[in-house]
């Protein structure tokens, strides 16, 4: 059991990392989180790759150290299988809320914890 917990602890530690902003704007630091065969389904129903999210992370929102943060709530993982993790929670940027799941594997030992996949879906006013 303590290693699923070590197993999800690892990719919530790499999830919080993504919405550091000192992280956010290095495209190098992003690279190392992201698994290359990443895809996102943002909030706004764009596609996005690995390449095209290192590329646009640096200047997407959360990327400045005095401008609005991501703030998670909630954040819960479970183990799928050895080396994959996913996660789920919710966030607040500016004022806008979304619901969050992402996937993260681990590909062998040692290798590292990536996201492999990350999906945003807005959380209309009514909250519901």
């Amino acid at each position: 059991m303590s290693g699923e917990t070590d197993e999800v602890g690892r990719a919530i530690a790499g999830e919080l990392r993504l919405m550091d902003p000192s992280v956010r704007v290095s495209r190098s630091l992003v690279a190392e989180l992201l698994d290359p065969d990443f895809v996102e389904v943002g909030a706004s129903g764009r596609r996005w790759t690995c390449e095209d999210m290192v590329a646009a992370l640096p200047e997407m929102d959360g990327a400045s150290q005095d401008g609005p943060r991501y703030e998670p709530s909630g954040m819960t993982g479970v183990v799928l299988a050895p080396g994959v993790v996913h996660l789920t929670y919710e966030t607040t940027i500016g004022g806008q809320r979304a619901r969050r799941s992402s996937l993260w594997r681990e590909r062998s030992a040692g290798a590292g914890w990536r996201m492999y996949y990350h999906q945003a879906t807005p959380v209309p006013p009514t909250g519901d």
